[in-house]
């Protein structure tokens, strides 16, 4: 099948990668432009550097529904657009530039979660399973008949990083799936499973201040809220000494817990203090984070149960375990995080 890819980010890049190794035509990869040509750091392009690699011809338009770029499309006379992970709404007019439309390799099990961040929401969420769907696409977005699904439990402790490197790869035989389909398909009759729109949930894209802490919130979405902002925007909160020191960390890998800790019975909301391995039930410390037995954790009181913080990154510093922090920054009795100014 000769297949347009559109395409920016990471999670594009397997599923470009074996369509091209199953010998499909690919007469284009069409990719997000630099956002500054004249920044000196310019934000990575896994996309764009994976066709230029492959020897591909790279396109990128500054608005793909542009007049010339609907006419490039056209002019390729391509069977099927194929996009993930690429940044715009395809409008009607870009999609009939081929004759199958186009599919859409979304990270999320929809209709929940249609957006720009469907795994980071994922795990917001409190979800236990998390997937990927092809869709037919439509206009209107990620709202189109789904043609595969593809679906994994979530980790205890997998981080949105993590899971979209693992959702990423999933995708690849789901996509595969679909092309199959969309090969015998005469183009007219109906295809696919339609979305229940009363199921609908939305993921728009985090914002830097996303990742404040804030408490006063249950432990258990504090740590779904550590996982969902790991790799960014990274979850932070400032923490204060009682000689007035403050820093700000960002917190890294943070578990919640119902069990009791004697030190923050009756305290402030925020109160921060060292809980040591050997005085939490063995259950607590399952996983990557929490198995060493030396290891000196922070508990902190929230609105709702304790939260353990295994690793935070000191602003401008390496990110290091809790314990290699308290080395160059001990707790002398409580510290306190501050809370937002604004409730949760």
């Amino acid at each position: 099948m000769r297949i347009v890819l559109l395409g920016t980010g990471p999670f594009a890049v397997p599923t470009c990668q074996r369509l091209l190794a199953e010998g499909h035509d690919i007469p284009l990869v069409v990719t997000r432009p630099m956002a500054d040509p004249k920044a000196k750091k310019q934000p990575p392009r896994p996309v764009y550097q994976w066709a230029c690699e492959a020897g591909l011809g790279v396109f990128e338009p500054a608005s793909i529904n542009a007049p010339e770029a609907i006419a490039q499309l056209a002019g390729l006379h391509a069977d099927l657009l194929f996009v993930c992970d690429y940044g715009q709404i395809l409008s009607n007019e870009c999609l009939r530039t081929t004759r199958l439309g186009g599919i859409n390799l979304h990270g999320s099990l929809l209709p929940r979660h249609r957006g720009a961040a469907p795994v980071q929401w994922t795990l917001l969420s409190g979800d236990t399973e998390a997937g990927v769907t092809v869709i037919h696409m439509t206009p209107r977005l990620d709202a189109g008949p789904s043609l595969a699904v593809a679906r994994t439990t979530i980790g205890p402790d997998e981080s949105a990083e993590q899971l979209e490197l693992r959702l990423s790869e999933l995708g690849v035989a789901a996509t595969l799936e679909a092309v199959e389909l969309l090969s015998n398909w005469d183009g007219n009759s109906p295809i696919g499973a339609t979305q229940d729109r009363s199921l609908v949930t939305k993921a728009p894209r985090f914002a830097k201040s996303d990742g404040q802490l804030d408490f006063r919130r249950p432990a258990k979405m504090l740590a779904r809220q550590v996982r969902a902002c790991q790799p960014w925007p990274s979850t932070f909160a400032e923490l204060a000494w009682r000689d007035g020191k403050q820093m700000r960390l960002l917190i890294k890998s943070a578990r919640a817990t119902s069990g009791t800790i004697p030190a923050l019975q009756n305290v402030p909301v925020g109160t921060a203090v060292v809980v040591t391995a050997e005085s939490l039930d063995p259950e607590e410390l399952r996983g990557n984070d929490w198995t060493a037995p030396w290891k000196r954790m922070l508990g902190v009181a929230t609105g709702d149960g304790t939260l353990l913080i295994a690793r935070v990154g000191p602003a401008g510093r390496r990110d290091m375990s809790v314990d290699d922090f308290l080395r160059g920054h001990p707790i002398e009795g409580n510290a306190q995080f501050q809370l937002p100014t604004t409730n949760p």
